[in-house]
């Protein structure tokens, strides 16, 4: 058992173990023994519902990444395909089926499709000739992949374009269908709550397919009592803002993939060694972030700010612990030490980790260029001087800063102002294209398509209303010892989860002016509860709410909603659901096209 998926109200190892048990019944359909092909993004994902010790156990013996032309050789019986359902991959396995065909004695070739079966997938396999080889052709519904207590991801690379700009649902339906598994799981929810158009269609899809399965009454005291389901388009600012929590900026910086993050190694080098370059490793260093660490648990949600004083008081403490040994006299005593010697010994690796990390990061948290930008996102955030050219900008361009890092501002400054004034607009384009190239015009467009840079209509600035209603500027933050989700952002206070907060209390009767300037409709469903499964609430017990954001969610907004969870007269405990786990770099480069 995975001891960080149970720690919640919500104990996610169950959907752990279902996922696995499906995993095991499918591995052993293919009798004998087994070579995997993975399509390479779903090896992540995977790793985090079964190891290679699950595999093992059912005959896997080898395992292959997807490419082109001939499977390295293996004596084995069946080679299985893991892959998503994309018609490009369809061309690669029918390489790989052709040559060893050729190769000489048959194989068994099976292919599982993550999460769905697709027709025109299988129509691709037959049109090349090679649909008859598989055996098996089956679906694994990895929908929702448990990350940690109160974290489940769809980790669905793509679904925001999907959704926004192609007008394509099918992540939509994938999370419907997430949605049911958790329910045949956890329980009906009585309540379902939404914002935005997307979050319409999941609720519509998740009746729909409730409608179909009466038969099956679902007879389990229901665990959740309030589904928010929200469409990231309305709150695009959040995540085209820095993050300012510990974790967030371990994201913004290095990147976490499906709770790894690699790290320049010369910070994690044993200091015991030669002066010559030679000893200095040069394999990026590799660590898994999650709740299972102890010390990664307490400080992985504060505003960076506030990590330096928790990891030298956790210094002392350790070192002090060490120091006991000299006063262990008898037998007993030091039998005691000793037994707890693995567990402090833990506590300094993981301690000894995380202050190279934050020194990491220190060295970027206090250049002044990093100073300066958050300092533009900051002002404009506050509403100062969001509607003319932004000399900062200017100068990231004139200067060709990362792309990414231009479009970032330009899109926040277009956010805070409701979009810009033509001539603005039309400026930083051309200044866009001139400097990076006329091939960045297919991504200026995409960015206008998904609301993220437009031009001001009927001049309104909507955003001045929005962000006084819902208190999205704190200008007194205390990044030490908080008291409001803007110390994430060490100001402001990520809209969405402010969505969260006045849903829980007082209602979002109180912002109706605000939800309807904000994009898509809100709405409210209940589900009926079978006789003698309704909710009887003890004293003091607190509501269980999922937030199931469609389009993804970044680390400072998860941070927000565990502090909501955590304060004494909160009333609601949150797990968070997502489509994908994002920042803003992330985010913008998916929105990204490609030059040929």
């Amino acid at each position: 058992m995975a001891a960080h998926l149970s720690y919640g109200r919500v104990n996610l190892n169950v959907l752990r173990e279902a996922v696995r048990r499906e995993l095991r019944e499918f591995l052993d359909k293919c009798a004998g023994s087994k070579a995997i092909v993975w399509d390479e993004y779903l090896t992540g994902p995977f790793g985090l519902i079964a190891q290679y010790s699950l595999l093992k156990e059912h005959e896997v013996e080898k395992m292959f990444t997807l490419k082109g032309s001939r499977l390295p050789a293996a004596d084995v019986k069946n080679i299985i395909f893991f892959v998503r359902p994309r018609l490009e991959l369809m061309d690669i396995i029918a390489e790989n089926v052709l040559s060893e065909d050729r190769r000489g004695p048959t194989r068994d070739f099976h292919i599982l499709f993550v999460p769905r079966r697709s027709l025109l997938c299988e129509q691709r396999l037959k049109d090349l000739g090679v649909l008859g080889s598989f055996i098996h052709r089956e679906e694994y519904s990895l929908d929702l992949i448990p990350f940690d207590g109160d974290l489940l991801s769809m980790e669905s690379e793509c679904a925001f374009k999907e959704c926004y700009l192609e007008g394509d649902q099918t992540s939509l339906y994938h999370a419907a269908k997430g949605l049911m598994t958790l329910q045949a799981l956890y329980g009906t929810i009585p309540q379902i709550f939404g914002k935005g158009e997307c979050a319409r269609q999941v609720a519509n899809m998740m009746i729909r397919m409730k409608r179909e399965f009466t038969g099956s009454q679902n007879s389990i005291f229901p665990v959740f009592d309030n589904l928010l389901l929200l469409d990231r388009n309305v709150d695009l600012l959040t995540p085209l803002a820095t993050q300012l929590t510990y974790e967030g900026l371990i994201d913004e910086i290095y990147g976490i993939q499906n709770s790894y993050v690699k790290l320049p190694p010369e910070k994690f080098a044993p200091k015991k060694q030669g002066d010559g370059a030679k000893d200095l490793p040069t394999e990026a260093k590799k660590l898994q972030l999650n709740s299972a660490e102890e010390l990664y648990a307490e400080i992985r949600d504060k505003n960076f700010n506030a990590v330096g004083s928790v990891l030298s008081k956790k210094a002392k403490i350790i070192s002090a612990a060490f120091e006991e040994r000299h006063n262990a006299k008898t037998v007993g005593e030091i039998k005691q030490f000793v037994s707890q010697l693995p567990h402090m010994q833990a506590a300094r690796g993981s301690l000894a980790n995380h202050t190279s990390i934050a020194e990491l990061i220190k060295d970027v948290t206090t250049s002044e260029d990093f100073f300066d930008k958050l300092t533009v996102e900051q002002e404009f955030m506050s509403g100062i001087d969001t509607d003319k050219v932004n000399n900062y900008i200017e100068d990231c361009i004139a200067q060709k800063h990362s792309l990414i890092k231009v479009l970032r501002l330009v899109c926040l400054q277009s956010v805070c102002n409701s979009g810009l004034k033509q001539k603005v607009l039309d400026y930083y384009k051309r200044e866009i294209l001139q400097t990076y190239g006329y091939e960045h015009i297919l991504t200026l467009h995409n960015l206008e398509k998904a609301g993220l840079l437009k031009p001001q209509t009927g001049g309104r600035n909507n955003y001045p209303t929005i962000r006084k209603t819902l208190r999205l500027w704190m200008d007194d933050v205390n990044e030490q010892n908080p008291t409001d989700i803007s110390y994430v952002y060490s100001g402001y206070a990520p809209l969405s989860v402010r969505l969260a907060q006045l849903l829980s209390r007082p209602g979002w009767r109180s912002i109706e002016e605000v939800l309807r300037i904000l994009p898509g409709p809100h709405f409210e469903e209940r589900q009926p509860l079978p006789t003698g499964l309704q909710k009887k609430r003890q004293p003091g017990e607190n509501r269980v709410t999922l937030v199931f954001f469609l389009g993804g969610v970044t680390f400072a907004e998860i941070a927000a909603l565990r502090f909501l969870s955590q304060l004494e007269d909160g009333g609601t405990e949150y797990v968070i659901a997502t489509t994908k786990l994002i920042n803003g770099t992330s985010w913008i480069e998916a929105l990204m096209e490609k030059p040929f």
